[in-house]
């Protein structure tokens, strides 16, 4: 494309937008000020708004950009046509399936090799120790942002909650401190790539990185050759599935909405209000001067993860995004071994979208209930989900099942939480997203702690990534 015709895409980029942008003002205004007699224009001109930002999208042609377009478009099939919407969650599920067979062999090709490859077990450990720390440090940050945001919001204070459907209450079960345990080492491999157990596969390829680091070269190379080959077909395949990214977002988002409406907000917008102001505190106070403290480059950073975090709140799914949040990174100049490493293991350690949720559902379920905790009470709590949190990566409605084992364990009632299910994709859309950018930047400041942040050339499978 010459730059006669870039400039002249690029103005026609910027008319879309400004049509869009004048629909949804419009619309915004005609829901505000006008009767019965805007009715009918008002979601014309959302749909006006709409096509002027799929017309963008097609000029623009990034998968970012059409992911975001796929999730207003979402919420207003969602809106219009709930009865159609709900029938879309085949499409995000199938999205999700795809993204589900990518993790397991991404992760042991990428940690096979960053481990044996280099046979630096001593770095290996150096790096656990200090990702181990940061880690704790940021998601207990977290848990007290999210214990004074409820307190000062005190968003549960006279709130009726919607009651939960059966198929929601059924889908939970609370984990004892062994079970806790235990799921952080696999039994069986192969059950664990079945069941989506990150952590326990991370535990196995680990173990298996090391043994293979102690072998002779003779031996230890036929099968890195092999993981290294597998890592970077799974990162094409990873490129192959995100062209299938938009249309899972969308179809998740409109069956959310579709499904609960726009108006289960009502009651529970306060609660909403509370968590999304904490995350973007969080992000803001926390990892905004944590990644300047470590001068990692903004710019690049944040068109870096922009499509992983977007796909993560789209789908409320960390797992969706964690393939080419990998890419992302090792793609900006973090080493191979270190995406390998942190990222995986922040899943299970460095939830701070989670644990900030957690801090906040636990003091409304008491305050729900017109129970008045003290200081040390709520810090008791806080000390019990630092615990709880860890190492439930992969099992299904995790964050409902540590806060019904936090209730369970500080004497809280447990019928609160099962009342949240109905609105628990809502809350989950946030937390998730600050989660994959929680973890994104922990491998960030881990490669720049270790000296080797832009030390090696990305393949050209994964530099292709942000392109």
């Amino acid at each position: 494309m010459t730059r006669m015709d870039s400039a002249h895409n690029q103005r026609r980029q910027n008319a879309a937008l400004l049509i869009a942008a004048i629909a949804a003002v419009a619309a915004l205004v005609c829901s505000r000020l006008g009767g019965s007699s805007t009715a009918a224009l008002f979601p014309a001109l959302r749909w006006i708004a709409l096509a002027a930002l799929v017309i963008y999208g097609c000029l623009r042609r990034t998968l970012t950009a059409w992911i975001f377009i796929a999730m207003l478009l979402g919420a207003e099939i969602g809106h219009d046509f709930p009865n159609v919407a709900v029938h879309l969650r085949v499409l995000a599920l199938i999205f999700l399936r795809l993204i589900k067979t990518i993790i397991a062999p991404l992760l042991f090709g990428t940690l096979v090799v960053g481990i044996a490859g280099h046979s630096n077990l001593r770095q290996v450990g150096r790096l656990g120790l200090r990702s181990i720390i940061f880690f704790e440090v940021v998601t207990t940050i977290a848990i007290f942002i999210g214990l004074g945001a409820i307190n000062l919001s005190k968003a549960g204070v006279g709130v009726q909650l919607p009651p939960p459907t059966a198929a929601d209450t059924s889908s939970v079960s609370k984990l004892s401190a062994e079970d806790t345990i235990l799921h952080v080492f696999p039994e069986n491999i192969a059950k664990a790539v079945a069941d989506g157990a990150v952590l326990q596969v991370v535990v196995f390829s680990l173990i298996f990185a090391v043994a293979l680091a102690m072998l002779s070269e003779a031996k230890r190379r036929p099968m890195l050759i092999f993981c290294e080959s597998l890592s970077e077909v799974m990162f094409k395949f990873t490129n192959i599935v995100m062209y299938m990214a938009p249309l899972g977002v969308g179809a998740a988002v409109a069956y959310t909405v579709g499904h609960t409406g726009i108006g289960v907000l009502g009651s529970l917008l306060k609660l909403l209000l509370t968590l999304y102001a904490a995350l973007i505190v969080f992000i803001l106070g926390v990892l905004l001067p944590i990644a300047l403290m470590f001068r990692v480059p903004l710019r690049a950073f944040l068109k870096a993860v922009a499509e992983p975090v977007t796909i993560a709140f789209g789908t409320a799914s960390s797992e969706a995004a964690l393939p080419r949040a990998m890419e992302a990174m090792e793609a900006i100049g973090v080493p191979r071994q270190i995406v390998a490493f942190v990222i995986p293991t922040g899943y299970s350690f460095n939830l701070t979208g989670s644990s900030l949720y957690l801090s906040v559902a636990a003091i409304f379920v008491a305050q729900v209930s017109g129970i008045h905790l003290s200081l040390g009470q709520q810090l008791m709590i806080m000390l019990t989900l630092m615990l709880t949190s860890k190492g439930v990566a992969g099992v299904s409605r995790a964050a409902l099942v540590i806060l019904l084992a936090t209730a369970s364990s500080t004497g809280l009632p447990t019928e609160p939480v099962f009342l949240l299910l109905g609105v628990d994709q809502l809350l989950d859309m946030g937390r998730t997203a600050v989660n994959v950018l929680g973890n994104c930047l922990a491998a960030v400041v881990m490669a720049k702690w270790e000296g080797d942040f832009q030390a090696e050339t990305p393949s050209p499978v994964v530099a292709d990534a942000l392109r």
